[in-house]
């Protein structure tokens, strides 16, 4: 049988399988060379995308990943991160961080202000060419603003666990700048996809009130009744019951749904949800590795490849571009190492320790990517910019395992 003629189940299943080897393949290897696993599967789908596979194999790629299958890649993928980003917001410690200390109070916002001030920057010099179709000068400048100044905190927390740095002074100050990062770039990102989806300032306004009210009804009224509804104070040890997990991923679609409907991504309800889990007993941690390893293994990984299959390393395909490309991996990681070391010398960390938070700070990844397929969608990036932001967050993430090693050397 011709797989031209795939049956639809068939050629998804198909995909399900090739994705699914391919990331866990590429991941490994990635691993072998000490960098993180999640760089190489991220990798593995940039490189079944146009960039390699749909170069080298043109027909093979054709007939893989044909266009009317893409939309239901994209529908599998959307419903991954939202998984993901729910077990993002139950690692995120909301009473943790109103309680940071003054150092990391200054060091997380001179983490999220200074690449940001370099991507609104730099900007104007790229908004004329590289700038999508329904950008407006002030929506880009945002956007990059955004982009440059966004840590991976779930990645940053996996390359902290492999290196033993999760319960050093050092950690516990990276993972509390990275959540304060990422909370930071979703309240900013919810803001411009408001503006850009109503086209109108006043609109946009409108939107923009009824997030909040949703979120206040979230944080201060859900958060509050949940652990009576699910039982979580009961039986702090207790295992976590098939229908405590269904009123969890029920309250996670619905706040989805919501956020949704209001105007802006689904992904900051999901996000919203995870946030307001309780946090009594063993419940969240339960629910986190019950939920994790579904969306990260087999979920994820449909999301790179659909990633990949809008990058197109190919568009930059000049000596001009490659330069362009180069300049914003520069001016990103300088912004945020920079940034991060001046704030954290100031507060009296030594020069070690201070280079190497500005490096952990520097990890972008999947949130990166996050982000850039929001802008996409939107119109906000052309192909050709959402490319060399793609490569711009595989190298900086990439660059976190040597500066770390050569950071160890300094002490």
């Amino acid at each position: 049988m011709s797989f031209a003629s795939l049956h639809p189940l068939s050629q998804l299943l198909l995909q399900l399988v090739t994705v699914l080897v391919a990331a866990r393949v590429t991941g490994l290897l990635f691993a072998r060379l000490g960098q993180s696993a999640v760089i190489g599967e991220i990798a593995a789908g940039v490189l079944l995308g146009p960039s390699l596979l749909g170069w080298i194999a043109p027909g093979v790629f054709q007939t893989l990943f044909p266009a009317s299958s893409v939309g239901t890649l994209q529908l599998l993928s959307q419903i991954g991160v939202c998984l993901f980003l729910f077990v993002v917001g139950m690692t995120v410690d909301v009473g943790h961080l109103r309680q940071k200390t003054p150092a990391a109070l200054v060091i997380s916002h001179a983490s999220i202000v200074v690449p940001a001030l370099c991507g609104a920057l730099l900007s104007p010099w790229l908004f004329p060419s590289l700038a999508g179709p329904d950008a407006t000068p002030a929506s880009f400048t945002v956007f990059m603003a955004i982009s440059m100044s966004i840590t991976a905190f779930p990645v940053l927390a996996r390359i902290l666990d492999e290196r033993g740095l999760s319960a050093t002074a050092l950690g516990v100050m990276a993972l509390t700048c990275a959540a304060v990062g990422d909370v930071t770039a979703w309240i900013m990102l919810a803001g411009i996809v408001a503006v850009t989806q109503e086209g109108a300032w006043a609109g946009s306004i409108v939107t923009l009130v009824r997030v909040a009210v949703f979120a206040i009804v979230m944080l201060v009224g859900v958060r509050r009744l949940l652990p009576r509804w699910m039982g979580s104070g009961s039986s702090p040890e207790a295992p976590l019951g098939q229908n405590v997990l269904v009123a969890a991923l029920a309250l996670m679609l619905v706040s989805a749904l919501t956020t949704e409907l209001i105007g802006i991504h689904a992904l900051f309800g999901a996000f919203l949800a995870g946030v307001v889990m309780p946090r009594q007993g063993t419940l969240r941690q339960q629910m986190v590795v019950r939920i994790e390893d579904f969306s990260a293994v087999f979920l994820l990984p449909l999301f790179f490849v659909v990633t990949g299959l809008r990058t197109s390393i190919t568009l930059i395909n000049d000596l001009q571009g490659w330069a362009i490309c180069a300049a914003i991996i520069l001016v990103a990681t300088a912004g945020k190492i920079g940034g991060t070391y001046v704030a954290a010398r100031w507060t009296g960390m030594p020069r070690p320790d201070a280079f190497a938070l500005g490096v952990l700070m520097n990890t972008r990844g999947l949130m990166e990517l996050i982000a850039l397929n929001i802008g996409y969608d939107l119109g906000i990036l052309s192909p050709r910019i959402f490319a060399m932001l793609v490569i711009m967050a595989l190298v900086t993430t990439a660059l976190t395992g040597p500066l770390l090693t050569w950071a160890k050397r300094w002490r």
